[in-house]
C-alpha cells in the first residue's frame, strides 16, 4: 500500500484524539522496530514479542501507521479503513497488525483493550471483514494488471486507474474493456482507427485541430466528419468516465441531492406469476424511497422479489445531478486551453453527455445498488450474529433436577430426567394424545415425586403446544402438590446427541438433549450449526461466507468469555475456543484421557499441537477447578510418595557403587496448581498480578473471596486505578481485568448477567386472545422492523420497530443498542389479531 501521511503526521493526529490507554514510555520507542517487523514471511510468535506488550505495558500504537501490505495501491489501508468503519486510524493500524499475527477476537478484545481503544467483538469482526475485502481488492486489482500486462493492453494511464480502484465495482467499471472475449468498446474501436490524437488535441490544442483530414471515404467509421466526430466523442467520453477527479466530483455531487431506489410489479410476473409469492411483495409494487432512509430489511425484500422475476427496479437519479455534473465538465475540470469553435464546442458538450448516461450513470446505478446491498446484508448478519449470542448468552438453570419430554403423537412423547451435574437418571415413553393421557399422568406423577423433579422442559417439535397444553392443566389443578412444577418450553434436538450418547436409545436422546439445553444452553447449542439455530432474517439471501465466518466467530466469542473447565469440558465445546480447533481440542482430550487432569495451564505446552501462538490465544479461557485439582494432587502423592523412596534408595545405591555425586533432582513446576489458573488473568499477566497481590498483602489462595474484595477496595480507592498501574508498569485496562480476575467468586459465570428462561404454569390459546389482553413472553427473534415474541399461542405475536422506545426498556440491563434480543422476557398488549392470517400485533409493555 502506498501511504500519504508520514509517521510524525500520524502521530500528532492520534494524540489529539482520546485514549484510554497511558501514554508511551520513552524506552519504549527506542525498541520500536520499522514496518519490517511486521512483513508476512516472518513467523508470528517472533512477532509478538517485538511488537505486542505482553505483559499489559502502555503502548498506543505497534509502530506508528507504516502497514505493509502484500499488494500495494495508491491509496492508504488505514485510512480507508477508518473511513469505512468510522474506527480512529491508530488503532485501524493496530488491528491490522494484530490479525496478520494471527490473534483472535476474543482474545483481542479481552487482553488487548489498550490497543484497540477498548472497542467490542462486534467492532472488532466489521474491521476484520471490511479489511479482508479491501485485500481482496487489491488481489484482484493485481491480478488484472499482470494479466492485462502479459497481454501487451497495460498502459501507464490504466495501470494508474487500476491502482486507483477501491471497489470491486470500480475495478470491474475500469477493466471491462479489456477482458478476453471482450468485442471492445466504442472508444475502442475508434482509437484503433487512429481518431486519438484528434481527441486529445480538441482538449489541448483546439485550435490546430482538423477533423476533415481524418476522413477516409473507404474505411468504416471514417467514412463522412459525422463518424469523425462520432469516434472523437466517444474517446472523450472514456476519458471522462475513467477520471478520478470527475468521478468523485459525480459521487460527492450525488451525496447532496434526492437519489431514491424505485420498485414495481414486473409486467411478466404480473401475467404468469404466482399469485400467492406476488402478494408477498405488496409492498414494494409501487415503492420509492430515498437511499439514505430505506431500511436494510426493505433493500433484502426487494432483492428478493427482484430475483424471483416479480419486482423491477431502479435507481432514479435527477436530471438536476446531470445538468450540474455537465456544466462543471465543460467549464471547469475539462475545459479547453484555447478557444473552441463552435463545431468543436457542440462535440464537447455531446462527449459529456454521452460520457454520464452511457458510461458513468450505470456505474453510479450498480454502485448504489451494491453498497445498499453490501449494507443491508452485514446488518442482517450482525443482527443474527447479535440475537446469537444473547441465545447462547442465556443463564444456565443450575441445581434443578429436569424431565426433559421430546412431544409426540403416535411414537409417543419420550421422558428423559436429568440429575442437576447432567446425570441421566431415568428415561422413559407416555402416550399423551392418544385417548391414554389420564392413565399416564399417574405415571409422569410418580416419576416427579420420585427423583424430586419440579421442573419439565417441553422441546418444541411436532405436537409441541397440545403437550405443552396438557402439562399446563395439570399444572393449574395443582395436580402434582405438592410439587410446585414449572414448565418451559426449549428448542429442538441436535445431531450430535448421537454422538454424546452412543448407547442410549436413539427416540431417547432428544429428551435428554432438551432437557440439557435449560440446564447448560451454550453447551448443547454449539452443537448445532448456528444458521439452524433460526434467529436471523434473510438469512439465505446474505452471503453465506460471510454469514458462517460471522456465527462462528460469535460463537467462539461466548464460548470463550464463558471459558471452559479443561478438565470436564466436552470435545465440541472445547474446539470453539478461541485459538483451538477440532484437532487441537481432540488432541486435548486425548491428553487428559491419557495422563489424567490438567494441573495448571503450564501442561497445555505438552499437548500435541498447541504451540506458543496457540497457547497464547487459548489459555485465558481455560479454568482450572482448584478444589477438584487439590483432592487429584493430594490422592497422587500418596502414590508417588512409596514410588520416590523406592527411588531414591535406588539412586543412593547406584551412586555409592559409581562413587559419584549424587545430584539433586529438578522439581516438576507442571505438577504445581496455580490459583491464577481458575480466573480470567491471562498467563502472560501472571508476574503482575502476583506482584499486586504483593503490593495489597493478598494471598493467592483467598482468591475470590471477601478478604481479597476488602483488600483490592482498600488499596484501590486509597491510591485510584491510575496510580496503581503506573506503580505496576502497567495498563488500567489489564490491572483492571486482574482486579476482576481476583475478586469474582469462584465458579463466576458472566451469564448470570443476563435473562434466566422463562417458567409457565399457565397457557392461553390462540382462540383466547383479544385486543388489550395483557400478556407475558419470550423474545424469540429480533429484526430491524420488529420483534418476535413467544406467548404460548402456538404462533409468536410481532411488536413493531415504533412501539420499542427507550422508556420501555429496562433500565438496569447494559444494552448494545436500542432494542431486544432472543430470551428477553417482557410484557406485552395485544393490539390485533388477525386470525384468517394467524398474526398477532403487540405492543411492549415493559421489559421483565
Amino acid at each position: 500500500w502506498i501511504l500519504k501521511q508520514t509517521k510524525s503526521q500520524f502521530y500528532s493526529e492520534s494524540d489529539e484524539k482520546p485514549s484510554t490507554s497511558a501514554p508511551i514510555a520513552g524506552n519504549q520507542v527506542k525498541h520500536e522496530k520499522s514496518e519490517e517487523d511486521f512483513a508476512f514471511d516472518e513467523p508470528p510468535f517472533k512477532k509478538i514479542k517485538s511488537t505486542t506488550s505482553p505483559e499489559g505495558k502502555p503502548v498506543k500504537n505497534l509502530g506508528g501507521n507504516k502497514v505493509k501490505e502484500e499488494f500495494e495501491m495508491n491509496w492508504d489501508i488505514v485510512q480507508v479503513l477508518s473511513e469505512r468503519t468510522n474506527v480512529e486510524p491508530w488503532v485501524c493500524a493496530n488491528l491490522i497488525r494484530l490479525f496478520q499475527e494471527e490473534n483472535t477476537i476474543p482474545f483481542i478484545a479481552r487482553y488487548r483493550k489498550e490497543l484497540i481503544n477498548n472497542l467490542e467483538a462486534d467492532a472488532l469482526r466489521e474491521v476484520q471483514q471490511t479489511l479482508e475485502e479491501l485485500r481482496s481488492v487489491a488481489k484482484k486489482t493485481h491480478t488484472m494488471i499482470q494479466k492485462l500486462k502479459k497481454e501487451g493492453k497495460l498502459s501507464g494511464c490504466l495501470f494508474t486507474a487500476l491502482l486507483n480502484c477501491r471497489t470491486f465495482e470500480e475495478l470491474d467499471h475500469v477493466s471491462a474493456p479489456y477482458k478476453t472475449g471482450s468485442k471492445g468498446t466504442k472508444a475502442q474501436r475508434a482509437k484503433q482507427l487512429g481518431l486519438e490524437p484528434a481527441a486529445l488535441s480538441l482538449l489541448q490544442n483546439p485550435m490546430e485541430l482538423n477533423l476533415f483530414s481524418y476522413i477516409r471515404p473507404n474505411v468504416k467509421g471514417l467514412a463522412n466528419i459525422q463518424e469523425v466526430e462520432a469516434g472523437v466523442q466517444h474517446i472523450l467520453a472514456d476519458i471522462f468516465a475513467k477520471d478520478k477527479d470527475t468521478l468523485d466530483f459525480i459521487r460527492k455531487l450525488c451525496q447532496q441531492r434526492y437519489i431514491c431506489i424505485q420498485s414495481a410489479l414486473a409486467k411478466v410476473s404480473s401475467k404468469n406469476g404466482n399469485e400467492k409469492d406476488i402478494d408477498k411483495f405488496q409492498l414494494y409494487h409501487e415503492f420509492s424511497c430515498n437511499i439514505k432512509n430505506i431500511q436494510h430489511h426493505q433493500i433484502l425484500a426487494i432483492n428478493r422479489g427482484e430475483n424471483l422475476k416479480i419486482l423491477t427496479v431502479k435507481v432514479n437519479i435527477p436530471d438536476g445531478v446531470k445538468n450540474e455534473f455537465c456544466w462543471w465538465c465543460v467549464n471547469e475540470r475539462w475545459r479547453p486551453k484555447q478557444f473552441l469553435k463552435p463545431e468543436l464546442m457542440r462535440i464537447l458538450r455531446n462527449s459529456v453527455e454521452d460520457a454520464y448516461k452511457r458510461l458513468i450513470y450505470p456505474l453510479l446505478c450498480r454502485e448504489f445498488r451494491s453498497k445498499l446491498t453490501s449494507d443491508a446484508e452485514k446488518e442482517s448478519v450482525m443482527m443474527f450474529g447479535r440475537n446469537l449470542r444473547q441465545l447462547l448468552l442465556t443463564s444456565p438453570v443450575r441445581g434443578r433436577t429436569l424431565m426433559g419430554v421430546d412431544p409426540g403423537y403416535k411414537h409417543g412423547c419420550k421422558l428423559a430426567i436429568i440429575s442437576p451435574t447432567s446425570q441421566i437418571l431415568h428415561t422413559d415413553i407416555v402416550y399423551l394424545h392418544s385417548g391414554q393421557g389420564f392413565r399416564e399422568a399417574e405415571k409422569i406423577k410418580r416419576l416427579l415425586q420420585q427423583f424430586n423433579c419440579s421442573t419439565v422442559v417441553i422441546g418444541n417439535g411436532t405436537a409441541c403446544r397440545e403437550t405443552e397444553a396438557y402439562f399446563a392443566d395439570l399444572i393449574m389443578k395443582k395436580y402434582f402438590a405438592p410439587l410446585d412444577v414449572q414448565e418451559h418450553l426449549s428448542t429442538a434436538v441436535s445431531p450430535e446427541a448421537s454422538k454424546e450418547m452412543p448407547d442410549l436409545d436413539p427416540n431417547l436422546r432428544s429428551a435428554v438433549s432438551i432437557a440439557r439445553r435449560v440446564q447448560d444452553p451454550l453447551a448443547e447449542l454449539v452443537k448445532i450449526e448456528p444458521k439452524h439455530i433460526g434467529v436471523g432474517m434473510y438469512q439465505h439471501d446474505v452471503s453465506q461466507t460471510l454469514l458462517k465466518a460471522t456465527l462462528d466467530s460469535v460463537v467462539e466469542e461466548c464460548v470463550s468469555f464463558v471459558g471452559v473447565d479443561i478438565n470436564i469440558c466436552s470435545e465440541i465445546l472445547l474446539r470453539h475456543i478461541a485459538g483451538l480447533n477440532a484437532n487441537r481440542a481432540r488432541n486435548i482430550i486425548e491428553w487428559r484421557e491419557k495422563n489424567g487432569p490438567f494441573i495448571n495451564r503450564e501442561q497445555l505446552k505438552e499437548v500435541k499441537g498447541l504451540g506458543p501462538k496457540t497457547f497464547q490465544q487459548c489459555a485465558g479461557f481455560i479454568r482450572f477447578n482448584q478444589e477438584y485439582i487439590k483432592t487429584f494432587c493430594s490422592s497422587k502423592k500418596t502414590q508417588i510418595g512409596s514410588q520416590a523412596l523406592l527411588t531414591k534408595a535406588g539412586a543412593q545405591a547406584t551412586s555409592e557403587k559409581q562413587g559419584k555425586k549424587k545430584s539433586k533432582p529438578a522439581p516438576s513446576s507442571s505438577q504445581q496448581p496455580n490459583p491464577l489458573d481458575q480466573t480470567c488473568i491471562h498467563p502472560e499477566s501472571y508476574n503482575i498480578a502476583m506482584r499486586f497481590l504483593s503490593f495489597i498483602g493478598g494471598n493467592p489462595n483467598d482468591i475470590g473471596k471477601s478478604d481479597m474484595q476488602q483488600k483490592v477496595n482498600a488499596v484501590i480507592q486509597k491510591e485510584g486505578l491510575e496510580e496503581t498501574a503506573k506503580r505496576l508498569n502497567t495498563t488500567v485496562h489489564t490491572l483492571q481485568l486482574i482486579i476482576d480476575g481476583l475478586t469474582q467468586p469462584e465458579g463466576f459465570d458472566i451469564r448470570t448477567d443476563f435473562d434466566k428462561p422463562d417458567f409457565k404454569r399457565s397457557i392461553v390459546c390462540f382462540e383466547d386472545l383479544s385486543v388489550g389482553t395483557v400478556l407475558t413472553g419470550k423474545v424469540e427473534n429480533a429484526t430491524p422492523f420488529g420483534v418476535f415474541v413467544d406467548i404460548g399461542v402456538g404462533k409468536a405475536g410481532l411488536i413493531p420497530v415504533r412501539n420499542i422506545t427507550e422508556a420501555k426498556l429496562s433500565k438496569v440491563k447494559k444494552r448494545r443498542s436500542l432494542g431486544l434480543g432472543p430470551g428477553e422476557r417482557v410484557e406485552v398488549k395485544v393490539l390485533n389479531v388477525d386470525i384468517p392470517r394467524l398474526r398477532i400485533t403487540l405492543d411492549l409493555i415493559r421489559v421483565l
